[in-house]
């Protein structure tokens, strides 16, 4: 079995680019999974689980992975959450949260020891990086959406179609994401 350490110690540059391929490709296909809120623009989907997870097994390549995934989807790879893509997505009421998972990737990465961190600074830098980073992220493209098509939100609305329903199933993934990489650790051990 392949470490965290040993994938990212590799000289191959071809063997990184597929790895970050990998992570790219895996953030495409959760972004499928999605649940539509008849009260908010913004739909539950998967894709936070691939975020969270891929910092703490690729490192800084994560980073790289949400950057081609962005970038891909905006330049028509039907791939964001609807089989959405293109720039309209970036600047629409999800644009944000998309760009909240490059940053919340580069904090992983560059918070994240693997050897060092135990289960709960685990949890805790996840739980930073997505109701930290990436709904900062969110909530502000959000606003700024429905801004600009002159309807004003008041803070409680903002948080009640771009936050609240979301916590449950994200504090969800957030225990999946510790327990699958803790998991993996305990086998490779």
């Amino acid at each position: 079995m392949i470490t965290r350490e040993e994938i990212l110690s590799r000289e191959n540059l071809w063997y990184k680019v597929l790895v970050t391929l990998v992570f790219t490709f895996l953030t495409g296909i959760a972004a499928q999974i999605r649940i539509p809120l008849p009260f908010s623009p913004v739909p539950v989907t998967g894709q936070t689980f691939v975020i969270l997870l891929a910092p703490l097994f690729i490192n800084k390549l994560a980073v790289f992975s949400q950057i081609l995934y962005v970038l891909l989807g905006v330049l028509g790879i039907p791939w964001f959450s609807g089989n959405n893509s293109g720039f309209h997505t970036l600047i629409g009421p999800t644009g944000g949260y998309l760009i909240g998972f490059i940053f919340a990737s580069l904090f992983i990465s560059q918070i994240f020891k693997p050897n060092r961190f135990k289960v709960f600074n685990t949890v805790t830098i996840l739980l930073v990086a997505n109701f930290g980073i990436i709904y900062s992220f969110g909530l502000t493209q959000l606003y700024l959406w429905f801004s600009f098509k002159q309807v004003q939100l008041s803070l409680p609305k903002l948080l009640s179609m771009g936050l609240l329903p979301f916590i449950p199933g994200d504090l969800i993934k957030i225990m999946l994401v510790s327990a699958t990489y803790f998991a993996f650790r305990k086998i490779t051990r």
